[in-house]
């Protein structure tokens, strides 16, 4: 039996669409290509944006379309202990602080440097109090992208997870503290090499909100790990997400696995669609029509019959493109 473990995770704001189809499509078909297993996870992280019961109603949305998952999904909302745990664990290696800055205080430490252009409406953390909290009380806990982590031993995690499970990190060698001059390389399945340089288009990033949530990249690289995924397949809009994952995944000491990012379906608006700028719901009264639509967008070509018939074909066009 192949030991690949993929997942599908989306986040319960609203139902699946268009665009969620073809992340969900990607994931499934390069499994199943593969011999390996699909998972599902609720990313309910950040529960001011979550709706009650749509979780339930996505997977509806998945089964509809012929996409069960081969065990019961995770849902992260269940999880803060673990999360807590890999915070502590990097807290203890000095690669984590608490921060008192507010968003201003952040806008004017950059003007003051003269670095204040937002990177996609998101500021470049200066590092003001990797040293203590500036001003106030900690607010939110952030990662040192400062510091080099590298030669750190890997912890393999080989088993399924349960609600009630909690990883145990390793003891890992103290982190080197020379300046991070190397930028963070990574290998993309589909897009090819592809490298960033975390401390200087990101700085140090949110591990844990000022409103108590844990921040998505924290959540997904400790239940990625802990679900052992060994292939993530998602929508182009998230490679930028890649190297502050691989960060945290060599200061948690954990495995690294695969990428592979797929084509976005685009709006009107020629952005990316998504329920921020009024993608429909899908409809499903035809589901061999929407994998098929979704299907057209992954380069696939389509296929009629039934659903069995339809996904059986496209997986072997998927593996004739994408599995080795």
């Amino acid at each position: 039996m192949s030991s690949y473990i993929g997942r599908f995770a989306p986040s319960p704001t609203g139902p699946l669409h268009a665009g969620s189809l073809v992340a969900a499509l990607a994931s499934w078909l390069d499994a199943r290509a593969h011999g390996g297993r699909w998972l599902v996870r609720i990313e309910d992280v950040d529960r001011t944006r979550c709706l009650a019961g749509m979780g339930e109603f996505i997977v509806q949305q998945l089964a509809q379309c012929g996409l069960v998952p081969d065990q019961p999904p995770l849902v992260q909302s269940q999880r803060t202990e673990a999360y807590q745990q890999a915070l502590a664990a990097l807290v203890q290696r000095g690669l984590a602080y608490p921060c008192g800055c507010s968003r201003k205080q952040i806008e004017l430490a950059l003007a003051q440097h003269g670095t204040g252009k937002p990177r996609h409406g998101e500021l470049v953390y200066p590092g003001t109090c990797r040293l203590g909290p500036h001003s106030g009380s900690a607010r939110a806990w952030r990662l040192r992208t400062d510091i080099c982590i590298k030669n750190m031993p890997l912890a393999l995690i080989n088993k399924g997870l349960t609600a009630t499970d909690s990883i145990v990190f390793p003891t890992l060698s103290a982190p080197h503290t020379e300046p991070l001059i190397q930028p963070t390389l990574w290998m993309d399945r589909r897009l090819g090499s592809q490298q960033q340089d975390v401390a200087a288009a990101v700085g140090d990033f949110v591990l844990k909100r000022a409103d108590g949530c844990f921040a998505y990249q924290l959540a997904v690289v400790v239940d990625d790990a802990a679900q052992a995924i060994t292939d993530i397949v998602r929508g182009e809009d998230l490679t930028d997400n890649t190297a502050r994952q691989i960060l945290l995944q060599r200061a948690l000491g954990l495995p690294t696995p695969r990428y592979l990012h797929t084509p976005l379906v685009l709006g009107a608006n020629g952005e990316k669609l998504s329920k921020q700028n009024g993608a429909a719901a899908l409809d499903l009264q035809q589901p061999v029509a929407a994998l098929n639509q979704a299907a057209r967008t992954l380069g696939l070509l389509p296929r009629a019959g039934t659903l069995a018939e339809v996904l059986a074909c496209l997986t072997t066009q998927w593996q004739s493109t994408y599995a080795p």
